[in-house]
């Protein structure tokens, strides 16, 4: 845990993993464990190429994983 990007990486999976587990525990859950793979893969590829001196490739692909987490995944906000 040495660059922002491994920061923000972390916080962005962490994100995943609580979506993740919150539509588990349902009795019918909207997506497959499947579907989390692609945002998954997003973060240790920002972590990455932001670790390699790519910064803004590393922020538009954190860009990319929450757009996708947003228009794929659909997570409800608490009202």
């Amino acid at each position: 845990m040495e660059t922002i990007y491994d920061w923000m990486a972390l916080i962005a999976f962490a994100g995943l993993i609580v979506l993740f587990l919150q539509r588990s525990s349902m009795d019918e859950p909207p997506d497959t464990v499947w579907h989390y793979m692609p945002p998954a893969i997003g973060c240790a590829l920002s972590n990455y190429l932001g670790n390699e001196g790519m910064g803004v490739l590393a922020v538009l692909t954190l860009g990319a994983v929450a757009a996708y987490v947003w228009f794929v995944l659909k997570p409800r906000l608490p009202s």
